[in-house]
């Protein structure tokens, strides 16, 4: 291949029209593979050594890779700063938060303790901050609210009022919430080994934001009891919103409450729980609620940990980012965890305060473990109140998402469509159903642009070997008989029937009516044919009975001379003036001055070449006379079209639709004379294809093409119009 550079805005190319079959060689294509077999991969899993082994080991436990490489001198300031920052908010936070999930804000300094120091050896982000945070708590809370409501826990109290056992409605709140913290860690720990990574990247970030939007507009209706200091009934379920907040409304402003106590944290004892067992009986009743809380937190996690790995410099591994959160949850959940993940407010603290690695978040974890050992007392009178206060404060920055809505609107409304059912389902069908319809209607709009993606017919920007949609672009300009269809999406499955019902209708080639057309022609010249096969035979037999008399001596030399020229003059009214029936009359006049006939061979041999100058379907001679006459309604295009060019450049992959569509497309579009070219076929997509017994004798490689250009470059050449590859050939050398 060939530059010259001619200028800084100009380039030259000088090379020969390649398809598949010239590329292979031209390119040195290798028949190698560059992946290993199964079974060497199978051996190499099962291979030990040295080094596999520590890097096996570092992967999985990344804390002894970085740890014994920590610079005390750069990095301990930074985070020891960092780590008693963030430790005086894990606090309030984590008391408050315990609340949204429906527990007493004790348990949700452990969740501020354990799982950090878990997240510390596992973890491969240096800057998030793993704890309690909102949207899990409240996935938490209605999960524990809708298997231990208040009305399971009524008992009668000395006075003979029913009255709600307070203690033992939290205590089995706490096993709910521990068992399900264990179960989302175990289903977070097979997602991360079975390398299940990707399945976040599902969760679009519209998703996403406009979940926690909604999520934040539970939180805040869950805090309006404390706020308000009323205690209305609990509600689960769809539009349980609404009815928490009529219910609130009312409780206040009615003043239902005959005498009005200002509600304070508790009883905070001091030390640290003995580890427990979850209740492993309630599992399947909690499968649905898990996998939720499993997946939701570790996009949050997964985000965060991104944002903060690519503006400083390092890698997250997102399979081992499940493991790690995995199982904090896990062994968080035997400690009187619930489940955890990283939140923003926190992060940003982290890493804006100068902290370096997660050594800051032990740090914050010693500052947890302090006050639940020492000074936890000195929050027992704290009005809740005012932890409902510093959870307002904390959804700030989500309420700020609802921003998004007319950025969305300016940049992409599919986008937008995806926030606004997000947030709806969220805030009217509860966090479980709304995220499972979140995520149905977001595949919902990926299957629908894969359906209904853009076709255009492309034409030559002069002077170029551009090929752009003549819809988009006035410059660009079909080539005459050509049409060169492309989609703009891979072809499979779910939109191969479109494709081709966009192929006909771009290029005008409606290849049913011509079929049909085609086939009803081919029929009543079938019928034509055995028509004159019929009176061939007539005729013949009229013969051989004249030659019979004539043997026999019963007819007269003057008949037979009248009954000769009849003959003749009616094969030669027959036949039109065309050499059969002449050679036909020929051989029967030389027969009978010769006195010997054989009829069938000679009757045989005439209807044979009358077929072969009228031509049958399917020998080749059709096309002698397919376009003549207006008899019928013609089969061809009507219009000058001779061959399309599919610019599959966008197809990635593949399936067993797409392969009969193709061969569907050659075969009829080949009925009715249209030659048939593919363009810009990736190498996997070729050898998906050959594995698919795709090309044949009707389906050669040579109807591939490396560019459009050099499908049209062939098609011209070979059609001897090379008036038009002078215009079109852009210093191509053919």
């Amino acid at each position: 291949m060939e530059k010259r550079d001619h200028s800084a805005s100009d380039y030259f190319v000088q090379r020969e029209v390649l398809d598949e079959t010239r590329l292979d060689d031209f390119a040195l294509k290798g028949t190698w593979s560059a992946k290993p077999t199964l079974g060497e991969r199978v051996k190499e899993s099962l291979r030990c050594s040295v080094p596999r082994l520590k890097h096996t080991v570092l992967s999985w436990v990344p804390v002894l890779g970085w740890l014994p490489q920590y610079s005390i001198r750069e990095n301990a300031i930074g985070d020891l700063i960092s780590g008693c920052s963030v430790g005086i908010m894990h606090l309030p936070q984590g008391m408050a938060y315990a609340l949204l999930a429906s527990l007493r804000p004790v348990f949700g300094l452990y969740t501020s303790l354990y799982p950090v120091l878990i997240y510390f050896i596992f973890g491969t982000s240096r800057h998030i901050s793993i704890g309690t945070f909102a949207v899990i708590s409240i996935m938490v809370g209605s999960v524990t609210e809708r298997m231990a409501p208040d009305g399971n826990f009524i008992v009668n109290s000395t006075n003979g009022t029913l009255t709600v056992n307070i203690d033992a409605r939290d205590d089995f709140r706490v096993q709910i919430a521990c068992s399900l913290t264990v179960l989302a860690g175990i289903f977070q720990i097979l997602l991360g080994v079975v390398r299940f990574g990707f399945v976040v990247t599902y969760l679009s970030e519209p998703l996403v934001r406009g979940y926690t939007t909604g999520s934040a507009c539970h939180v805040c209706v869950s805090q309006l009891k404390y706020l308000f200091g009323v205690t209305p009934s609990r509600f689960t379920g769809p539009l349980s919103l609404i009815y928490i907040i009529a219910a609130t409304i009312i409780t206040h402003f009615c003043g239902l409450p005959s005498k009005y106590k200002i509600d304070v944290v508790g009883e905070i004892p001091s030390g640290l729980q003995a580890p427990r067992a979850p209740d492993t009986t309630i599992f399947l009743q909690l499968i649905g609620d898990a996998f939720a809380v499993a997946i939701v937190g570790y996009a949050i996690n997964i985000s965060l940990g991104k944002t903060f790995a690519l503006k400083h410099g390092y890698k997250v591994d997102s399979n081992q980012e499940l493991v790690a959160l995995g199982l904090s949850n896990s062994v968080g959940g035997f400690f009187q965890c619930y489940s955890v993940t990283s939140s923003l407010s926190r992060s940003l603290v982290q890493e804006s305060t100068g902290g370096k690695t997660q050594v800051a978040g032990v740090i914050s974890s010693i500052i947890v473990l302090i006050t639940v050992l020492k000074v936890g007392a000195l929050f027992e009178d704290l009005p809740k109140a005012v932890l409902s206060t510093i959870v307002f404060v904390n959804l700030k920055g989500m309420f700020k998402q609802f921003m998004d809505v007319p950025e969305l609107w300016k940049t992409n409304k599919v986008d937008l469509l995806v926030w606004l059912v997000t947030f709806t389902s969220t805030v009217l069908l509860n966090l479980d159903l709304g995220l499972a319809v979140s995520i149905g209607f977001s595949m919902l709009t990926v299957i629908f642009r894969t359906q209904l993606p853009r076709y255009s017919i492309l034409g030559l920007v002069p002077s170029t070997d551009l090929y752009l949609d003549t819809d988009t672009y006035r410059a660009a300009k079909e080539i005459p008989g050509i049409k060169i269809f492309r989609s703009s999406t891979t072809i499979y499955y779910t939109n191969a029937e479109m494709y081709l019902e966009a192929l006909q209708e771009k290029s005008g080639i409606e290849i049913g009516k011509l079929l049909t057309a085609k086939r009803k022609q081919d029929k009543d010249l079938r019928r034509k044919l055995e028509k004159e096969k019929k009176k061939e035979k007539e005729e013949a037999k009229k013969q051989r009975k004249a030659v019979s008399q004539l043997t026999n001596g019963t007819l007269s030399l003057e008949k037979l001379e009248i009954s000769e020229g009849r003959v003749a003059a009616e094969l030669k009214h027959q036949s039109q003036g065309k050499g059969p029936a002449l050679s036909l009359t020929k051989t029967l006049t030389n027969s009978l001055s010769k006195g010997q006939v054989n009829w069938a061979y000679q009757c045989d041999t005439a209807m044979l070449n009358l077929d072969s100058d009228i031509g049958l379907p399917g020998d080749g001679t059709t096309d002698q006379v397919s376009h003549h006459g207006d008899e019928e309604e013609g089969w061809t295009c009507g219009s000058e079209t001779h061959s399309i060019i599919l610019d599959i450049s966008t197809t990635s992959f593949v399936d067993t639709v797409t392969v009969n569509t193709f061969k569907n497309i050659f075969r009829d579009f080949g009925e009715v004379d249209l030659d048939i070219y593919l363009a810009g076929c990736q190498a996997c997509v070729m050898e998906q294809l050959e594995a698919a017994s795709f090309f044949s004798a009707s389906i050669p490689k040579s109807r591939f093409f490396l560019t459009v250009h050099d499908a049209v470059l062939h098609i011209l050449k070979k059609r001897g119009q090379m008036d038009l590859i002078l215009d079109v050939s852009c210093n191509t050398q053919m």
